[in-house]
């Protein structure tokens, strides 16, 4: 018994000790000021992010994070770390959003970069190695980007994943393994996985159509035809209108300066349409047609598409119309269970949110309230006033001479 616990210990020892957060930030203090560089790239008018914890939340303390501050502005910030390769180990990049502004337009996601970055020129044209995270414009767009570099050709996901769209905190996990699979996590809760070359467009199809092959031309894809045996019956054909029988003449109508009077035209009800003969089956029938695939000659398997030779910087580059969003805990690591219980409070924290926003939702009705009735209140003071000053005006007195 004792053997197997050393044993266990052992293997926890090794796993630890592979296991490697390569970078994290809680912004807990302003040293994040120090370490994220703004862009100063030229004919972009850049917002700046503020550290606070927002107008609602849990713990004020614990969470701060660094919030858009300014509308309808470019955001650029990013930072760099110790470069580290991907190679055999997984890949996992996490962060929080808080869009407390409700947005309306707007990026919430995170860019990856290998060790080209230059932090003070960074713009949208500025390669990345991935990018990750919610993407929110109008009713339309709520989903989350998930975007492959290959090559130095960028790669959308090709399925739809739908973002969170309220004013609390959410997190965002993605993880991409050495058997060329991934997941995405929200709120550590798996909401899409599957395999790179499945889900990307990255290599070109294992299969392409034979350009050789042709539908042969007897092959009969008609699953009915027209029965050659059935007539049209002899009292088929009725005109479509008829004169109105029930219409009659005016009396004023003068057929000389008016013209021959003519009835006006209604549907007929005996009418049937244009005939066609009922449809049977088609004895000659031989299915769809498919058209013969053949192996592409221009595929070749990557066995590692996955991997990142170089990582070593992270950052925002996005467009907000409406400011307020709140970026926290963002994490580089090879650990998706350290990644995972990094974010075993976030239920408890959302729910504080939830019973802030509630409280402060409450008090600034009340305040709106009391300022109403204040404003009520003094208008109401103002008409006795002016009621009092067209009572208290000057009596004149009325003298009637008696003649």
């Amino acid at each position: 018994m004792q053997f197997i616990f050393a044993v266990t210990l052992i293997c926890m020892s090794i796993w630890t000790a592979s296991a490697k957060v390569y970078f994290e930030e809680k912004f807990n203090d302003d040293s994040w000021e120090k370490n994220w560089i703004y862009s100063k790239h030229p004919g972009k008018e850049f917002g700046k992010f503020v550290r606070t914890a927002g107008k609602f939340f849990y713990d004020e303390k614990e969470d701060q994070g660094i919030q858009t501050s300014e509308d309808a502005r470019f955001y650029a910030l990013s930072t760099k770390f110790p470069a580290f390769s991907s190679e055999d180990k997984d890949l996992v990049i996490q962060f929080t959003v808080k869009h407390e502004q409700n947005i309306d337009c707007g990026g919430g996601y995170v860019k990856v970069f290998d060790c080209s970055l230059k932090p003070e020129d960074l713009h949208g044209e500025t390669p990345y190695r991935l990018m990750f995270g919610p993407d929110i414009c109008g009713p339309g767009t709520k989903k989350v980007h998930v975007i492959l570099n290959h090559k130095d050709k960028n790669h959308l996901i090709n399925k739809e994943i739908r973002c969170k769209d309220d004013e609390y905190t959410h997190a965002y996990t993605l993880i991409v393994t050495p058997e060329n699979k991934y997941r995405v996590l929200i709120d550590n809760e798996e909401v899409q996985s599957g395999t790179l070359e499945g889900d990307w467009d990255i290599l070109p199809p294992k299969k392409i159509k034979d350009p050789e092959a042709k539908k042969p031309e007897d092959w009969d894809d008609r699953a009915t035809i027209p029965d050659p045996d059935d007539t049209k019956p002899e009292d088929w054909d009725k005109p479509e209108h008829i004169p109105d029988p029930a219409a009659t003449k005016p009396d004023d109508w003068d057929d000389e300066m008016d013209g021959e009077w003519e009835p006006p035209m209604i549907d007929n009800p005996e009418y049937k349409g244009e005939w066609k003969p009922k449809q049977i089956d088609n004895p000659a029938y031989k299915g769809a047609w498919v058209h013969p695939e053949i192996d592409n000659p221009e595929y070749s398997p990557v066995p590692d598409l996955y991997k990142q030779d170089e990582v070593c910087g992270i950052g925002f580059d996005l467009w907000q119309v409406k400011s307020g969003t709140i970026f926290d805990n963002v994490l580089v690591t090879d650990d998706s269970e350290y990644a995972s219980k990094a974010l075993k409070n976030l239920k408890e924290k959302q729910e504080g949110e939830k019973k802030a926003k509630e409280a402060k939702d409450k008090e600034e009705a009340e305040a709106r309230k009391a300022t109403e009735e204040s404003t009520d209140d003094v208008e109401d003071e103002d008409d006795d006033d002016d009621n009092e000053v067209e009572n208290d005006g000057p009596q004149v007195e009325e003298n009637h001479d008696e003649l």
